[in-house]
């Protein structure tokens, strides 16, 4: 990989949102993370995430867990690049 991809990589930054029961639970809607060069998809942001341990991975680990990225539903190898906006949330149903 060239140079400035490796540092495209490394200085990648986004956003993460956190929905409904997440948000609560966790304490915060929303944060700006810096990625590891090791996060390039959607399981890698979660593991990245459950790592911080307590409640991050009690919350994150639940199988039920969706994800999207920039709005459009995400599977867990979806890539995510510099920029995107990445969105964590629970199953809802309605009524």
């Amino acid at each position: 990989m060239a140079r400035d991809g490796v540092e495209r990589i490394i200085n990648a930054m986004i956003t993460v949102l956190y929905f409904a029961r997440l948000r609560e639970a966790l304490g915060t809607g929303s944060e700006t993370i810096k990625l590891p060069a090791d996060v390039s998809n959607i399981d890698n942001l979660r593991a990245h995430l459950i790592a911080r341990g307590g409640v991050w991975a009690d919350e994150l680990q639940k199988t039920a867990i969706r994800a999207a990225i920039n709005q459009s539903m995400a599977s867990g190898d979806s890539a995510i690049a510099d920029g995107d906006e990445v969105a964590f949330f629970p199953p809802v149903t309605g009524g």
